[in-house]
């Protein structure tokens, strides 16, 4: 029976090549796909990533070959992406705790919540939130994406997550406890050293925000203590965790070989890869 992905997309700007490389991944395999944006918004790449003579700022070079930058564009205009599942209306949202008859509504929300994540979890075999600029503004904070991943980690199911997608698997806790998910647990994500000093800018906007609002880095090793690690990979090629039920990619280079690991652990129990336990 073939598996089904749901992918969470920011409606502010994804990176293509991480979009692409586990598209094309699911795509080989059949895997049924769908896309899901936080207000159903079509999704839209960051132009840069589709620009083969872009520099890289950190890096001093380019990320994106030609060859990529022409997957994007056709990409980017497939009517795929044109009507992605709106989370604004596929799950509710949590009260004000000043708001007039909290109770009721925090126990309406609750009933709501449960159900609707439950049907989620029993459509599909593993949600992956893709990488950008984009997730700093609807991704990361977002209470309805962290139900969901909360949904798919309590059912015991594929969470995969790349570079600043990955921040919201840190950010998803639960209401009672607050503690992490990530606590224990050995992750990747976009490393200090390739953060811009300038230049983070967003699809919808001329907006420049300079740097990045947060050092994903130092968020993914406090998360993951006690007794788990951030690994940068700092000057390898690659960075790619597994460590069931998180796949998580460090950045542009890593989409393929996330979409993979992604393959392997949903068709060959694939449960921990890429660090010394």
């Amino acid at each position: 029976m073939s598996k089904r992905v749901l992918v969470v997309l920011s409606e502010w700007g994804y990176w293509g090549e991480e979009l692409v490389g586990p598209l094309e991944t699911f795509d080989e395999r059949s895997y049924d796909v769908d896309f899901a944006t936080p207000k159903g918004r079509r999704p839209v790449a960051i132009s840069v990533s589709m620009d083969s003579d872009f520099i890289d700022p950190p890096l001093g070079r380019s990320v994106t070959s030609p060859e990529m930058a022409a997957k994007v564009k056709e990409l980017d205009s497939d009517p795929r992406l044109d009507d992605p599942l709106n989370l604004s209306e596929l799950l509710p949202e949590r009260p004000y705790h000043g708001e007039h008859d909290f109770l009721r509504k925090q126990e309406a929300y609750y009933r709501e919540r449960d159900a609707k994540t439950a049907e989620l979890v029993d459509r599909y075999d593993a949600i992956l939130i893709v990488g950008g600029s984009g997730p700093i503004v609807d991704l990361v904070n977002n209470q309805r994406v962290h139900d969901l991943i909360l949904a798919f980690y309590e059912a015991g199911k594929l969470i995969g997550a790349e570079c600043y997608g990955v921040p919201c698997l840190a950010f998803a806790r639960n209401w009672e406890d607050r503690k992490s998910i990530l606590a224990g647990k050995h992750v990747t994500g976009h490393c200090i050293e390739y953060d811009y000093k300038d230049g983070t800018g967003f699809m919808g906007t001329d907006f420049n925000m300079g740097p990045p609002p947060y050092p994903l880095e130092w968020i993914l090793r406090d998360a993951t203590a006690p007794g788990g690690a951030y690994h940068g990979n700092y000057g390898h090629e690659t960075s790619v965790i597994v460590d069931y039920p998180f796949v998580t990619g460090r950045s542009t280079s890593d989409s393929y070989l996330t979409g993979q690991k992604m393959v392997e652990v949903l068709e060959q129990g694939l449960r921990q890869w890429g660090f010394h336990p």
